[in-house]
């Protein structure tokens, strides 16, 4: 009987079967969870049925013949950490699924790269600099490597101060994320570049649209993100040194750093970088006072598990940048001489030595990470970032005075982010984060000078959400969200005279507190409130040809040195003006992406518009006698602002050796209440580079770049007139200053050759030699802050020994 029973059971059970759908068919891809690269040959097997498959060169897979039910899925492959996921089937079901694995091991695994990571399922526009190009540039700073992207210039100070200008925008309109840390090192100020280190990024990448909302809604310009290298979970070390001889500064650098990772993901990282240089040299002239010195080091160590992980990083950045002597001049009459020569007045003898006018900056920075995964939901993420950065800038002083800093500031920030990311769902990713600051500035009195930026407290609090889409296999829709909310307490002392010239008795009357004689003690507090958001549409009919769209809106609160300002600028040998009558600006902006990736040619073409509300300009107005000297006063104004331009590029593949790119830059800034061209927008540009590599023969790579910034035709007018008087006769003139007209159009040629030679089985030795302004081409920048008193850098040679081990 119980044989007959068994037997009815195992009929009935076996029709069942046959009545249930097994045609269901799971499918996807295996993506680098850091990189965004798909990995191939990846191994996906669903464990009850004993199903498996392979993903291909493109990083997909696909499994058939799939009953309805509940499956535990197993993904796997070289180098990366096994992990396991529960999904449900009822009907066909596309799956993306994303493992930890480490770029590094390109030579022992087959991938395919395809994007950075941050460029998938995003309608945002990426450029992304590799190691490569970041090792080539190992000797500077990051603004002079971040032109080698489209869209993206540099505004200078002199030859050695550099920050990156993202379609017109710089400064606090452009945010810099340091190992996920926002940069906050007085980034108001046009000659303060950024304070870290680029050797310790291993892939740097500007981001513009949606998805940069979750690192702020004033990156009105963009995001520059610099990551370190992603930690893989093996048993391995990593070193690398990089010495680099430069002969324009007759000087030298040295980085080395040194990973290890262990197979159960614990890994320590040591890193260092050594800069010394002296006097830059024109074709023409030695600028004298212009050496710099950098020293940094950065400590991390933690654990990285795919489940969970732990994050400590520790940096160090200091710095000491001369300013050019020729910039700090006497009287008005040698100013204006200087202004209308643009030649240097001062020209000394070659020298390391370091005097004022001078910078000095240090910054540390200690960030403290953690983060969990939950299964079918996402990411959750923790981190508190502590940041210290004082900057010193001193004047040529005589007397008592002589080697005390003419300014003095130390700028606290303390800051915690927290933000959860879903990724669960192979059509839909999502992100919400709340962001905190509190940040103290101190401007030391004990300088003796009138303080540039006062005391002030400042609290935000930022929240964001963001999510993308996929409707379809062509069609991805992303949007975000953010709030902000600022407040700053500002304590400042104003003479009498500037306060009512500029008729703050008559609106701020309220903020007096104290009466000091010629001075009123002013408590400043001013609240904001600011929305930004951004929606996004990406179109990707098949592998080549890829269509986006961007509408996004970002409101930025003017910064400290914007309200405030009020006196000596000495590293900008200028005087500055603020406002506190100053609102929020508001950017309305729509950009366009259509790129197309072939077997021997690749396209893009990026157009965009932004509109600016209450776009906040600094404008030279006057010229001003103290008793350090005559110096340009600028003045903080508000206009509303459109920009607009084109960025394209090229590239074409004549053999599997031998390639050329081309770029290509327009940008149109205007004001639009005074019907006048915007200051310092970057004049259009082309740049060709033509590369020769050959991997066959070591690694060989020979590239010839040509350079051509066309003349800045479109700027507004602010020559004036000034009263001086002549050193013979004594007679008061008027002279006309200058200012206004842009330099020539200028071309340079650059040339750079590497080889690799293999030392050891592990470790290889890399030569390189770049040669710079190749034809020692006299020239001047507009974007460049010292044009008014001499031209830029001349020919210059660089040897660089890399050593990977």
């Amino acid at each position: 009987m119980a044989r007959y029973l068994f037997g009815v059971f195992l009929c009935l059970g076996m029709s069942l079967m046959s009545a249930q759908n097994c045609d269901y068919q799971l499918s996807g891809k295996i993506i680098d969870i850091d990189e965004g690269i798909v990995l191939v040959n990846s191994t996906i097997k669903i464990i009850e049925i004993n199903k498996e498959a392979q993903s291909d060169v493109n990083g997909f897979y696909q499994i058939n013949n799939i009953c309805k039910g509940v499956y535990q899925i197993e993904i796997s492959h070289v180098g990366c950490e096994t992990i396991r996921k529960t999904i449900h089937i009822d009907k066909n079901k596309k799956q993306d699924f994303e493992l930890k694995h480490h770029f590094e091991d390109l030579n022992e695994v087959q991938i395919a790269f395809k994007s950075t990571g941050l460029e998938k399922n995003t309608t945002g526009l990426f450029s992304t600099l590799k190691t490569a190009t970041i090792e080539q540039y190992s000797a500077v700073s990051l603004g002079d490597a971040l032109k080698e992207m489209k869209g993206v210039s540099s505004l200078n100070t002199g030859n050695t101060i550099s920050k990156p200008v993202i379609h017109g925008l710089h400064s606090s309109r452009v945010l810099v994320i340091n190992n996920n840390v926002r940069l906050q090192d007085q980034e108001w100020g046009v000659e303060h570049a950024p304070n870290l280190d680029i050797n310790s990024g291993e892939n740097i990448t500007v981001i513009k649209g949606a998805s940069a909302l979750q690192y702020g809604g004033d990156a009105i310009g963009g995001v520059i993100v610099v990551a370190p290298r992603n930690i893989a979970v093996k048993d391995t070390l990593f070193g690398k040194t990089i010495v680099g001889l430069i002969s324009n500064g007759r000087g030298s650098s040295t980085s080395s750093s040194l990973l290890k990772t262990t197979d159960n993901g614990w890994y320590y990282k040591i890193q260092g970088t050594h800069k010394y240089f002296g006097d830059v040299e024109t074709p023409k002239d030695i600028l004298s006072n212009t050496g710099f010195r950098e020293n940094d080091f950065s400590l991390s160590f933690g654990l990285n598990k795919y489940t969970y992980g732990f994050d400590v990083y520790y940096s160090f950045f200091e710095t000491e940048i001369g300013i050019l002597r020729a910039s700090h001049i006497g009287t008005t009459s040698d100013l204006i001489a200087a202004i209308n020569s643009k030649s240097p007045l001062i020209v000394k003898d070659f020298t390391y030595n370091i005097n004022a006018p001078k910078q000095e900056v240090n910054h540390q920075l200690l960030k403290l990470n953690f983060f969990k995964r939950f299964d079918g939901l996402g990411k959750w993420n923790l981190q508190y970032a502590y940041q210290i950065n004082n900057r010193q800038e001193f004047d040529i002083r005589k007397g008592d005075k002589k080697g005390l800093a003419s300014l003095d500031m130390e700028l606290t920030t303390h800051t915690i982010n927290s933000g959860f990311k879903f990724n669960s769902d192979a059509d839909f990713q999502g992100s919400v984060g709340v962001d905190f600051l509190h940040q103290i500035n101190f401007p030391n009195p004990l300088t003796g000078i009138k303080r540039l930026i006062p005391d002030y407290t400042m609290l935000s609090t930022g929240l964001y959400a963001l999510g993308n889409y996929r409707l379809n296999d062509f069609l991805l829709v992303d949007a975000g969200i953010r709030y902000d909310y600022t407040r700053i307490d500002a304590k400042k002392f104003y003479f009498k005279s500037r306060w009512n010239e500029r008729n703050y008795d008559k609106e701020f009357s309220q903020f007096i507190i104290e009466d000091h004689g010629n001075q009123w003690l002013v408590n400043a507090i001013i609240k904001q409130h600011a929305f930004s958001g951004g929606l996004g549409l990406k179109y990707f009919p098949n592998e080549n040809m890829e269509a986006k769209v961007n509408f996004s809106t970002a409101s930025r609160v003017p910064n400290p040195s914007e309200y405030f300002s009020d006196g000596l600028h000495h590293s900008a040998a200028a005087i500055e003006l603020g406002d506190l009558r100053l609102k929020k600006e508001i950017s309305f902006k729509t950009s366009l992406s259509l790129e197309g990736n072939f077997s021997k040619f690749s396209f893009g073409i990026e157009p965009f518009v932004n509109r600016i509300t209450d776009f906040i300009v600094l404008e030279p107005i006057a010229i001003e006698t103290t008793l350090r000297g005559s110096f340009l006063v600028w003045e903080y104004k508000q206009v509303n602002a459109l920009l607009a331009g084109i960025d394209l590029f090229v590239n074409y593949n004549f053999s599997k050796n031998l390639s050329a790119n081309s770029n290509f830059s327009y940008l149109y800034g205007e004001d639009l209440e005074n019907n006048n061209p915007l200051i310092a927008m970057p004049a259009p540009s082309l740049t060709t580079k033509v590369l020769y590599a050959n991997k066959k023969k070591r690694g060989f790579k020979i590239s010839l770049k040509n350079e051509i910034v066309f003349k800045q035709r479109r700027f507004p007018n602010n020559d004036f007139n000034h009263t001086i008087q002549d050193p013979l006769t004594g007679q008061l003139e008027e002279a006309v200053v200058k200012i206004s007209e842009s330099p020539k159009a200028y071309q340079l040629l650059s040339l750079h050759a590497e080889r690799a030679i293999n030392t050891s089985l592990h470790s290889k030795l890399t030569v390189g030699l770049s040669v710079s302004n190749l034809l020692n081409t006299s020239y001047s920048d507009y974007l460049n802050r010292q044009r008014y008193f001499a031209n830029n850098q001349g020919r210059n040679f660089s040897l660089q020994l890399k050593y990977n081990y």
